[in-house]
């Protein structure tokens, strides 16, 4: 398959620390950027499609209770910090 071309861009994006640290676990772990992970995710998801198989999943578990996320789903959208 031909590799397509994109225009990229610099972003300033806030996001919860813990789910970053977890983010760059994983992308460390199947070395790659943490772009190009969260365009894969993004574009599976997309579709409706899951990026993970089993044995990524259980990384991604073991990765968040080694950083302490505990934020689920259910609590998209419900998120506050401290000003």
């Amino acid at each position: 398959m031909a590799k397509k071309k994109v225009e990229r861009v610099q972003t300033g994006v806030r996001i919860e620390k813990r789910i970053l640290q977890v983010l760059k676990a994983i992308a460390a772990k199947h070395d790659m950027t943490l772009g190009d992970l969260l365009e894969g995710i993004l574009l599976h998801n997309f579709e409706g499609k899951s990026l993970f198989e089993e044995d990524s999943l259980k990384f991604i578990r073991q990765m968040c209770d080694a950083y302490g996320l505990d934020l689920t789903a259910a609590d998209s959208h419900k998120l506050t910090e401290d000003e």
